[in-house]
């Protein structure tokens, strides 16, 4: 007779395991302990064997002959469940091991040491936060345009833009790594070119050549912390990242050879990068010194002299000075870039300084004092060009180093 339900929960224990059997070779297997096993016997290839169905009554009578009838099935299709159960097994880990996240976390550590530790750290922030959630669990090549859309509209929903770019971006990337490495066909990013909404491209803000002057008497004029007029001014020279600024080290700047070597670690392309310094910097870095020398850093943190000041630093400044709309930290490259070329500077020199290097790491590597002679004279002239602007820019040439 099949087994009950109440029959299997009545079962007791005793001194020995003994078998409650419900039919075509299930049964309930109630061991000394008061465990209680769903067990199937059958046979292939002329051999008895024996297959888990799970444990009572985590596993119900019911689910165990539904797990009997899927051992059934394979057995009419001529499959050894055995071999079925350690095959899917063996799958299921296979999936977990090519999932996109497990291929996105392999991706990012080859690639993070071509990054900043900053990028590197937002990329993989943007990684668990949009796109793991929702596919992160999937097996990469099973990942389909519309799933990936999908995860993308929901990005857009938020407004989020240019985060919605990013997402899909890093996510083609992972599914080319994917690619590269064997463990899928396709990227299907690219199907999906078209489908994502437009974002009005807004330029960083700037002020216009023409308010050059007013900007240069401002900042001669700031009445806050004098190392942070002095940054502003050495931007104003320099037109280097705001990060590149912040960060900069006595140990990276030589007066003798006037130029400041930023390690590539500090650069956004991972690049080192050769800032030739003009008389009129020589003569802020001597201020600088005269404030900071005994410090690490050029501009070390008021609060703490073990870091560096605050990436709001430049930014608030600015603010004060009623810059909070029209101005960045980063507007002085798009302004010094603009003015560079309206007055025939070779391109060339103007990018390679703006360290606007190629995407070879290798190639970028050995190019960082391309053209140095030439930008030397073109940071010289940017310098003189500013103090031009403004007389209360004006650094005397008997104060420089």
């Amino acid at each position: 007779m099949p087994l009950t339900d109440l029959a299997a929960k009545s079962a007791k224990p005793r001194e020995r395991s003994y078998k409650l059997a419900d039919g075509q070779g299930m049964y309930l297997e109630v061991m000394p302990n008061g465990s209680k096993y769903w067990r199937l016997k059958y046979r292939f290839d002329g051999k008895e064997k024996r297959e888990a169905l799970g444990v009572y009554p985590e596993v119900s009578l019911l689910e165990a002959r539904k797990a009997r009838e899927e051992v059934k099935d394979k057995l009419r299709a001529g499959l050894d469940p055995s071999h079925e159960k350690r095959r899917e097994k063996l799958q299921k880990g296979l999936d977990r091991a090519n999932s996109f996240e497990a291929l996105a976390r392999e991706w990012h550590e080859n690639k993070k040491d071509a990054w900043t530790e900053r990028h590197a750290e937002r990329v993989l922030n943007l990684l668990e936060r949009e796109l793991f959630p929702s596919i992160g669990a999937r097996p990469i090549k099973e990942v389909s345009a519309p799933e990936l859309l999908a995860v993308i509209r929901n990005v857009e929903a938020r407004g989020a833009l240019e985060l919605a770019r990013k997402s899909m971006q890093a996510a083609s990337q992972v599914f080319r790594y994917a690619i590269a490495t064997g463990r899928a066909e396709r990227d299907p990013a690219p199907d999906l070119r078209g489908a994502l909404k437009s974002k009005t491209v807004q330029h960083m803000k700037r002020i216009g050549a023409n308010e050059v002057p007013q900007l240069l008497e401002r900042i001669a004029a700031y009445d806050g912390e004098p190392q942070t007029r002095l940054a502003l001014q050495l931007m104003t020279l320099t037109f280097v990242r705001t990060g590149e600024l912040r960060h900069a080290e006595w140990t990276e700047i030589d007066e003798k050879r006037a130029e400041w070597r930023i390690p590539p670690e500090k650069m956004k392309m991972r690049a080192p990068h050769i800032v030739p310094l003009s008389k009129q910097a020589l003569a802020i870095l001597k201020e600088l010194r005269e404030l900071n020398g005994k410090w690490r850093w050029v501009f070390p943190s008021r609060s703490n002299a073990q870091k560096p000041i605050s990436e709001n630093t430049v930014l608030y400044a600015l603010y004060r000075m009623g810059y909070h709309s029209r101005m960045t930290g980063h507007g002085f490259r798009g302004l010094a870039s603009t003015i560079l070329n309206e007055h025939g500077f070779n391109s060339d020199w103007i990018e390679r300084q703006l360290a606007h290097t190629e995407r070879d790491g290798v190639r970028a590597a050995y190019n960082h004092a391309e053209y140095l002679a030439e930008r030397r004279k073109m940071m010289q002239w940017w310098a003189d060009y500013l103090d031009r602007q403004s007389s209360a820019n004006v650094i005397a040439l008997e104060t420089a180093v």
